[in-house]
């Protein structure tokens, strides 16, 4: 463990601390990087085994990681084991929590949507009357949203349109639609609907991480030292100064107890992750703010339709496949009567199979209808933004701790009726486009999944001007300790309907060149 004092301490090293390490180091800056998981191997961690030579026979051991739908035996490896590390919630009241302890974070397996966020994210107080506005506008992140897509190589079609703002994109060439996507699209156009292409980041080598496209960068310039299962227990502070000067933090395998120090800490653990760290070091919460207004994205309504032409195989060449993306489109228009506020993004692909859970039928009679519709699906997905509000929160359960003695997160979030609302239209609202169509609907769900679900967790310490009602400041700094930056989704005010990555990528580039400009000054 190097003994030196580091400039900056960066506690995580996903897409957020992994573009703070690359900012800071090729200015010069020396980093430390703690990770609370292993370093990974692709070519040599990757273990294959087939079904029969596992316990469970591919399926998710049962109890370990009862939130994680995604998890079962072949990637037993990727998620936080809860046994290990719990945290808890009230059973009527159910929070799914997704976390990934290796070097990359949940970068590794990101959908690598990249949508940026408007004005009718970052100004919803201004432009619908709800929530409150971020302390920065889409014109102050333009910059290094640029920045980030360039690096991500972001592809997708510019708009033209306010609430969807065009970035720095590579030349996309998505072919021509199928006569499927055609029709939904003429469908949608023809009620003022936006339709688009998916923007998605195309990385290299196959990979759009933390792990390959920025700490190779800010390892090449020596002044980045990574320490991987490191699980930081606290931050330290110097009492005559009342600044952070460190962390003390645990081996994972020996449970040793070890000190760093360093001049700034930069958190980058996860929105929820940062906090928890922040609640039990005693820091960042003279508003009363740390771990309010938690917010995640709705996921889980769904439509789906079949294809008449396309059924039992017949589909001719052209006829399926493809997506169409439908950018939010409610609530943007002055004198716009719905019984809900902010709005949802719909994708709709065309192609997909149905389910079981669609018909009555079962043995043989279910197999044939199955069969019957492969390939001849068209589904409609719901994104849906979830609004901040006060009540919804994380807190320490000191009753529950995890394998290494830290006290846990307690979450309690819960829907409104705005959610339930949102939910209800844009099932109504997907089902008749498909009916519109001509397709016959299969399923319709206006359920949605419990808050956690989407993997976009976000908000907990809210960034804003004001320190009474605020975390962190614009530069995602902490209004109480001057030395300490979140650059995580913490910091988020609104969650918006899209992808949340990008924009924390994008807060996260930017906050660390104000860092490194404090810190050239002296004024840090």
């Amino acid at each position: 463990m190097p003994k030196q004092e580091f400039d900056v301490l960066i506690v995580g090293s996903g897409h957020s601390g992994g573009m703070a390490a690359q900012v800071l180091t090729q200015k010069g800056i020396s980093c430390l990087m703690l990770d609370a998981g292993p370093e990974v191997n692709l070519a040599t961690n990757r273990v294959s085994k087939n079904p029969w030579e596992l316990p469970y026979r591919g399926m998710n051991k049962p109890g370990r990681l009862p939130h994680v739908v995604q998890a079962n035996e072949f990637n037993a490896n990727q998620w936080v084991d809860e046994k290990e590390i719990p945290y808890t919630h009230d059973p009527a009241s159910p929070y799914n929590w997704v976390r990934v302890r290796m070097l990359g974070g949940r970068s590794l397996f990101w959908g690598r949507q990249s949508f940026r966020m408007s004005d009718w994210e970052f100004k919803s107080l201004d432009k619908e009357g709800v929530g409150d506005n971020w302390p920065i506008s889409h014109a102050d992140l333009d910059p290094f949203y640029s920045k980030v897509e360039g690096i991500f190589r972001v592809s997708g079609r510019k708009e033209g349109k306010a609430h969807f703002p065009d970035g720095n994109f590579l030349d996309a060439d998505y072919g021509p639609d199928s006569t499927t996507v055609k029709k939904i699209t003429e469908i949608a156009q023809g009620r003022g609907y936006l339709v688009s292409k998916i923007r998605a980041s195309n990385g290299r080598n196959g990979q759009a991480s933390s792990v390959n496209l920025l700490l190779p960068e800010a390892m090449a310039t020596g002044k980045l030292q990574i320490v991987p299962n490191a699980i930081v227990r606290e931050l330290t502070v110097d009492k005559n100064t009342g600044k952070v000067n460190g962390a003390n933090f645990l081996d994972r395998h020996s449970k040793q107890e070890l000190h760093v120090k360093a001049r700034v800490v930069v958190l980058a653990a996860g929105s929820l992750e940062s906090v928890r760290l922040l609640m039990n070091s005693g820091l960042a919460n003279s508003s009363g703010m740390l771990g309010r207004y938690i917010i995640d994205q709705l996921y889980g309504v769904q439509v789906v339709a079949s294809v008449p032409e396309a059924r039992g195989g017949s589909a001719a060449e052209g006829l399926m496949g493809g997506t169409a993306l439908l950018p939010r489109f409610r609530n943007l228009q002055k004198g716009e009567k719905n019984n809900f506020s902010k709005g949802y993004g719909m994708m709709i692909a065309s192609g997909g199979a149905a389910q079981p859970g669609f018909f009555a039928d079962y043995g043989e009679s279910l197999q044939k209808k199955l069969d019957f519709h492969s390939g001849a699906c068209m589904t409609a997905s719901i994104y849906g933004e979830r609004l901040p509000r006060f009540e919804n929160h994380v807190r320490i359960n000191k009753l529950v701790k995890d394998a290494w003695g830290i006290p846990v997160l307690h979450a309690e979030v819960k829907d409104s009726a705005n959610e339930h609302n949102m939910a209800k239209d844009a099932a109504d609202t997907a089902e008749d486009m498909l009916k519109a169509a001509g397709w016959d609907i299969l399923s319709k769900t206006d359920k949605f999944h419990p808050p956690g679900y989407s993997i976009h967790e976000v908000g907990g310490a809210r960034m804003g001007d004001d320190p009474k009602k605020s975390v962190l400041n614009k530069w995602n700094q902490s209004h109480d300790v001057k030395n300490l930056f979140q650059v995580d989704g913490g910091c988020f005010v609104t969650c918006g309907w899209q992808n949340t990555t990008l924009t924390m990528m994008a807060l996260a580039m930017r906050s660390a060149e104000y860092l490194a400009e404090q810190m050239k000054t002296g004024v840090i």
